[in-house]
């Protein structure tokens, strides 16, 4: 019986064999050939193929849409000009300029076939910046020229901010695709790749750097940017699994001892030469700085400097009248309360000095004090008029010097650029030789993000 069933098989299994022999083999070869098609077609199409890789930053600060900060514009759209490394202008929506009447006249050519993120065509019509002192006019669609009242030499770098239709419509790499606000503050935008939409960048806004912490701790973003330290809850973070951390030097920012110039001690440059003479050569917080032109500026200086010699600032201290008048000096420092331990190594280096420092910790700058520890920010420009030219209500120092007042007004009267390398270096040069501020440190920034 179970031979017969055996046999059954063997005569089915043959008969089924010797009448579909045929298709069965060619059904095998035409998926065989369609499978090496797949895979020639895969190969070719896959890198074609947009796929999501998704940026969540976290940063901290509170912004409008009106104040978002411009390395988010930056990603959104351009300005007519661009400014590299050094401050120098060069060519972005407009492809090149002309300057006449002593700098007084700026013409600009657009460049052609520029398109907003929504599809429309860019001309003239689109930039609009809100000089005041301005005269526009648009002759075509490609050109613009701005008539000035008076000669500014950093007007190049103003025109670099970048330029947008409503609704933050822009010409950059990225377009705006949504945006979330808590009343009048943004806490989320999200950018979507003109190139691949699947790409995207959000960035998130936090109140304070333990909060970006915490929030990066927690995975709602993947990558903090501008945080003082990289230290969470006395541990690193770079001992977080899959993290990585790296140190940056904020250029655009400088820590700096405002002297207060009018102060009845303070209004000897004697005794602030003596000041700045003792401090130390190192920040742990930051590069130190000598000028307050960043070194990466085509106006910077290198051969001024205050390196510490203790000696020196006993020499300068000794001859100045408000420190002899009193056996011991004292004086006062306020500080934003994230620079108070600079304050105190500052207090350490001038006790070699025989000098007391009673610190005061505020949260802005006061509107009086003897010794004001603070930041301010390096524009891209030299220019620094609203600083120190002794006619501007910026100038917190109260600083007069009439050639320091000349030379800010030159800075910005005079076009050439080798020119105002000059006048920057003598600006340099006197201003350090005053020392209304003593120019601290360039604070490290620290970026952290998952590998």
């Amino acid at each position: 019986m179970i031979v017969f069933r055996r046999r059954l098989l063997y005569w089915i299994i043959r008969e089924y064999l010797r009448k579909w022999s045929k298709t069965i083999v060619a059904s095998f070869a035409v998926g065989l050939v369609i499978f090496f098609i797949l895979l020639v077609l895969l190969r070719y199409f896959t890198p074609k193929i947009p796929l999501g890789n998704n940026e969540s930053i976290g940063v901290v600060g509170a912004y409008t849409i009106e104040s978002l900060p411009l390395f988010i514009l930056g990603d959104i759209s351009k300005g007519l000009t661009t400014v590299s490394d050094d401050g120098k202008p060069g060519p972005s929506i407009a492809k090149e300029w002309k300057i006449e009447q002593n700098g007084k006249k700026y013409t600009f050519f657009l460049s052609d076939d520029i398109i907003f993120s929504d599809g429309t065509k860019f001309s003239s019509e689109d930039v609009v910046y809100n000089f005041s002192d301005a005269d526009v006019k648009r002759p075509n669609r490609k050109t613009i020229v701005y008539n000035l009242k008076d000669t500014y030499s950093p007007f190049l770098i103003s025109v670099s901010r970048p330029i947008f239709k409503k609704g933050l419509v822009g010409i950059g790499p990225y377009s705006v695709k949504d945006v979330k606000v808590n009343g009048s503050f943004v806490q989320t935008i999200i950018l979507a790749l003109q190139k691949n939409s699947y790409q995207t960048r959000t960035y998130q806004f936090y109140p304070s750097h333990d909060a970006l912490k915490t929030a990066y701790i927690l995975g709602e973003v993947s990558w903090a940017i501008g945080l003082l330290d990289p230290s969470y809850k006395k541990t690193s973070l770079e001992n977080f699994p899959n993290t990585t951390v790296k140190k940056k030097i904020n250029y655009q920012q400088l820590v700096t001892l405002f002297y207060n110039t009018q102060d009845s001690v303070l209004s000897d440059k004697r005794l602030r030469s003596a000041l700045s003479y003792a401090l130390p050569n190192v920040f742990s917080e930051g590069a130190r700085a000598h000028s307050p032109i960043a070194p990466g500026s085509f106006a910077y200086a290198e051969n001024f400097s205050f390196d510490q010699d203790v000696e020196q600032a006993k020499i300068l201290l000794s001859a100045s009248e408000t420190a002899t008048k009193s056996a011991h000096l004292s004086l006062e420092i306020k500080t934003l309360n994230k620079y108070k331990h600079t304050a105190e190594i500052i207090a350490k280096a001038w006790e070699m000095i025989d000098i007391k420092t009673k610190i005061v910790t505020v949260d802005k700058i006061p509107d009086k004090f003897q010794i004001f520890l603070g930041n301010f920010f390096l524009p891209q420009d030299p220019d620094q008029y609203t600083l120190w030219h002794s006619a501007q209500v910026n100038n917190i120092t109260r600083y007069n010097n009439q050639r320091i007042d000349k030379l800010l007004e030159d800075g910005r009267k005079t076009v050439d650029i080798n020119e105002r390398k000059k006048i920057y270096s003598d600006f340099q040069k006197y201003l350090l030789a005053d020392s209304p501020a003593s120019f601290l440190f360039f604070p490290y920034e620290y970026e952290i993000m998952r590998k």
